[in-house]
């Protein structure tokens, strides 16, 4: 049996909490696509998100951006044009959390295919029965 020291304890306390963070301010349905698009796509117009993110409302997409501004993930700029026109870039602490969700990505892609291959061969041994 190993024994654990007060300071090993404190630091696995700590390392959840941050786990904690980084999951309440990526978590979520949008958060990780708007960053995404954004990452690949650079400064985009509200309404250029709103084409480009299937399925997500205005209401939403607004309520998102302003939670990702208000954690420094998300520069809001109004544009003088007329008419106005609002874009949305990532700052740079944004662009450290890039790994993270094309890891998810990546997860994601390989997940999708192992699923569709699994009803593949699951519906080709149910018709061959």
């Amino acid at each position: 049996m190993t024994l654990i020291t007060r300071c090993e304890k404190d630091t696995g306390k700590e390392r959840s909490l941050e786990l904690r963070d980084a999951i309440e301010l990526l978590g979520g349905k949008w958060k990780i696509c708007i960053l995404q698009q954004l990452s690949y796509l650079g400064t985009m117009r509200f309404k250029d998100l709103l084409e480009t993110i299937i399925g997500i409302s205005p209401k939403v997409l607004t309520a998102e951006l302003q939670q990702l501004e208000q954690n420094y993930l998300v520069v809001r700029t109004i544009n003088n044009t007329k008419p106005i026109t609002v874009s949305y870039s990532l700052t740079a602490h944004a662009y450290e959390a890039r790994a993270v969700y094309n890891a998810l990505l990546e997860f994601g892609a390989k997940h999708r295919k192992k699923i569709k291959e699994v009803a593949k061969a699951s519906h080709t041994h149910t018709q061959s029965t």
